[in-house]
C-alpha cells in the first residue's frame, strides 16, 4: 500500500481538529501529497492553538479553511466549493468533540459543514485520551457515524500526551496514508458482508475449569482483514482470544459453542459469505457445576459430555438465505480424505485444511493450507498467516462469484 502513485491527482479534504496530535498534520500533508494528491485544509479554531494554519498553508500550497463566515471565501461559498472538490476527506486527527459533532449533524464550523455538504467518503483517525475514546457517548457516536459509511483509522494504543498508556493515540502518518488508499481501492467484496467466526470456545466444566483448545484465532482475524481489504462488510466473531480488533472491522466476542452459534445466528442478516475458521469444541458438560468442583485425590473423575451446535452445518442447511460457505478442518493425519468427506456430508462449498500438532497450525505466525471445493483444489504452501489469508481470500472471492454468475 506504500505505491507513491497511489493518491495520483486526488482531491484530499485534510481536517485537522484541536488535539495535541494536530503536529502531526504536517507530516501527514507532506505524505499525502507525496503519495500524489492534492490536498486542501480546513481547521477548527482549536487545531489552531497546536500548530499554526501558516505551516499547513506553506506545505500544501493552498490557503487554509478557517472559518464559516469568512467573507472572502463564503461569497463564493466556499464550504460547498470545497464540499465539491474532495475526492475523499480525511479528518486527522478526530476528537472526542468532533465526532460528537458529526454524529448530531452539527455544521457550525468549516470542518462540519464541509462533512455535512459533501457527498464524497469521509474517513475520521481518532486521538483522545483512553478514557474518553472508551467512553460509552464516543463509542455511540462512532458507531453512528460508521452506519452513515465513514470509516475509521485507528486508534492505535499506547503511550498518550496525558501520560497514561492505552487505547487512543493518534495513528502513525505513513500508517494513515496506507490505510486511505486501501479506503479509495475498490475491492471485489464492496456491497458483500462477510461473517467470520474465529478462536476457540470454552466449555464450562464448573466457574473456574473449562474443555477448550489451543486455537489462537491468528487466521481467523487475518481473514477479517483481508475481507476487509477486499471491500466487505465484516462482522468477526470471536471465542476467547487474546488479539486486538481489527479496524473497521465488527466484533463479537463469545465463549462458548452456543454462544457462538447465537451470535452467528444473529450476524446472518445480509451475509454473502461465511467462513467458519473457528475451532469449535464438539463437546460441551452435560451438567456444568455452578460452584468450584472440589478435588478427591483418591476418585477420579467421571464427565458426562454432550454434543454442541453444529455451527458450519447450521449455516450451510439454511435453503431460504444461505451463503456462501465456508469450512476448516484441522487434522493430524490423512488431511486430504477427511478434508472432502466434510466437504461433501457437510454439503460446503468450500473447505481449507490443514495440518496440527508439532508446531503445525494452532498458535504459530505460519501455517500452509489444502483447499477444496466440488471440483478442485488448490495448496497454499507454507507462508506467514496474514499472506495465507489474503490468498484463501482471493480464492474464496474467485469462488464466490463463480456460483452467483448467472
Amino acid at each position: 500500500m506504500n505505491d507513491s502513485q497511489s493518491l495520483m491527482n486526488k482531491n484530499i479534504v485534510l481536517g485537522v481538529t484541536g488535539s495535541i496530535a494536530a503536529y502531526k498534520s504536517a507530516e501527514l500533508t507532506r505524505l499525502l501529497i507525496q503519495a500524489g494528491a492534492n490536498v486542501r485544509v480546513m481547521m477548527t479554531s482549536a487545531a489552531t492553538q497546536f500548530i499554526t494554519p501558516l505551516t499547513l498553508q506553506t506545505l500544501s500550497g493552498h490557503p487554509v479553511s478557517l472559518s464559516l463566515l469568512d467573507a472572502d471565501e463564503e461569497s463564493a461559498m466556499g464550504h460547498i466549493a470545497l464540499a465539491r472538490w474532495a475526492d475523499h476527506i480525511l479528518i486527522a486527527p478526530a476528537t472526542a468533540d468532533t465526532l460528537s459533532r458529526l454524529a448530531f449533524g452539527r455544521a457550525d464550523d468549516v470542518l462540519t459543514a464541509v462533512c455535512l455538504a459533501t457527498e464524497a467518503p469521509i474517513a475520521l483517525a481518532p486521538a483522545m485520551n483512553n478514557k474518553m475514546w472508551s467512553n460509552q457517548a464516543t463509542q455511540a457516536n462512532l458507531m453512528l457515524l460508521q452506519q452513515r459509511g465513514m470509516k475509521t483509522i485507528g486508534p492505535d494504543s499506547g503511550q498518550q500526551a496525558c501520560g497514561e498508556v492505552g487505547e487512543g493515540r493518534f495513528t502513525e502518518p505513513q500508517q494513515i496514508v496506507n490505510e486511505l488508499v486501501a479506503l479509495m481501492t475498490i475491492g471485489p467484496l464492496v456491497n458483500q458482508h462477510v461473517v467470520i467466526t474465529a478462536g476457540p470456545t470454552y466449555e464450562a466444566i464448573d466457574p473456574v475449569r473449562f474443555i477448550g483448545n489451543r486455537s489462537s484465532g491468528k487466521m481467523g482475524f487475518a481473514l477479517a482483514i483481508a475481507a476487509m481489504r477486499s471491500g466487505a462488510k465484516v462482522t468477526l466473531v470471536a471465542g476467547p482470544v487474546n488479539l486486538d480488533t481489527p479496524q473497521g472491522i465488527k466484533r463479537i466476542d463469545v465463549e462458548s459453542a452456543e454462544q457462538m452459534a447465537s451470535a452467528v445466528t444473529e450476524a446472518m442478516d445480509s451475509c454473502s459469505i461465511f467462513i467458519a475458521c473457528a475451532a469449535v469444541a464438539d463437546f460441551t458438560p452435560m451438567n456444568p457445576q455452578t460452584g468450584k468442583m472440589k478435588k478427591n485425590v483418591d476418585k477420579g473423575m467421571i464427565l458426562e459430555l454432550k454434543p454442541t451446535k453444529d455451527i458450519v452445518s447450521m449455516v450451510a442447511a439454511d435453503k431460504k438465505n444461505r451463503p456462501f460457505v465456508v469450512g476448516f478442518a484441522a487434522e493430524t493425519q490423512h488431511l486430504a480424505d477427511y478434508a472432502k468427506d466434510k466437504l461433501k456430508r457437510k454439503q460446503l462449498d468450500m473447505i481449507a485444511a490443514n495440518l496440527v500438532g508439532e508446531n503445525k497450525g494452532f498458535a504459530v505466525d505460519d501455517n500452509a493450507l489444502e483447499v477444496f471445493w466440488s471440483d478442485g483444489h488448490k495448496r497454499l504452501p507454507l507462508m506467514p498467516k496474514s499472506q495465507l489469508a489474503e490468498q484463501l481470500m482471493t480464492l474464496i472471492t474467485e469462488r464466490f462469484y463463480a456460483k452467483n454468475t448467472i
